[in-house]
């Protein structure tokens, strides 16, 4: 009874978003003896902790903040980054489609500003694994900062290497590539997989797409889908309900298929005229 009862109140080790009058949002890794300053002053960890979520704490300067618990999708869009995140349209289609859990490993290359490597952190947690390559070490160093700041890092490998090199791991549940070219890399990714095991992929072009399906039409690889998300917002007034001038439409195309039993072979041909006239072949 007493750790439901808990769950009513913000704890020491809770992520807490944090919600001003000016709907102005910010997230902070509870601590005790730790610190939320603000240019509208400053909150001690200790005031938030034992609050009742969704209650009010004011800054030494009488200006108040609302306690919530944040979602993933807030989760993913606070981080600081450098580059562009994979968007949590297609990080929640993509959990799913890839059975990401409790207790699933999972590998990522490249893991960027961590927003995905956040979310998977977030899904496997407390018993999976994430294991996170990344070649550019400034790019790493920034994804565990971000990581840490919301201490989600102890779920989290992070490796500063060449993909090209192959992965540490054996028998994992899923990998997901975020790389230019990730059919250089399905004979690493399929030696890592265990029988079945999820592969996916996100590319900006459809170019890419085909590159990469071209070189998925093999034994080794199969179930091979690609689909699009497209979100459309609407402004949430009753009396002028339509859809935001603007959404977020195109941010890429996600590949998947499944690992399958037998031997990656680099050497089966891969060209557009390997597989025929499209026009002439597609269904």
């Amino acid at each position: 009874m007493n750790n439901e009862k808990n769950t009513l109140y913000v704890q020491p080790g809770d992520i807490v978003l944090l919600v001003g009058k000016d709907r102005k949002e910010a997230i902070t890794f509870v601590e005790s003896g730790k610190v939320f300053q603000t240019h509208h002053g400053v909150v001690p960890h200790d005031v938030i902790i034992g609050q009742q979520w969704g209650e009010c704490v004011t800054t030494h300067l009488g200006y108040a903040y609302q306690i919530l618990p944040p979602s993933l999708e807030q989760l993913v869009r606070s981080i600081r980054r450098a580059t562009q995140i994979v968007y949590p349209k297609e990080i929640g289609y993509m959990l799913m489609k890839m059975n990401i859990g409790p207790g699933t490993r999972i590998i990522e290359a490249g893991t960027g500003s961590g927003g995905l490597t956040l979310a998977l952190a977030r899904m496997v947690m407390p018993h999976g694994h994430v294991y996170t390559y990344e070649v550019r070490p400034e790019m790493q160093a920034l994804a565990q900062k971000n990581l840490e700041s919301l201490g989600l890092a102890s779920y989290v490998t992070f490796k500063v290497r060449d993909i090209a090199e192959g992965f540490d791991e054996q028998g994992v549940d899923a990998v997901f590539l975020d790389v230019r070219a990730p059919w250089d890399y399905l004979q690493q990714v399929h030696a890592v997989l265990k029988g079945g095991g999820f592969f996916g992929s996100l590319l900006p072009t459809t170019n890419q797409v085909a590159a990469l399906l071209r070189h998925l039409q093999q034994p080794a690889f199969g179930y091979t889908e690609v689909e699009e998300l497209i979100l459309r917002p609407y402004k949430p007034v009753p009396g002028r309900l339509r859809p935001f001038d603007r959404i977020i439409a195109h941010t890429g195309y996600l590949v998947f298929a499944r690992a399958l039993r037998g031997e990656f072979n680099p050497d089966l041909p891969t060209s557009p005229e390997d597989f025929g006239d499209p026009d002439l072949t597609d269904d």
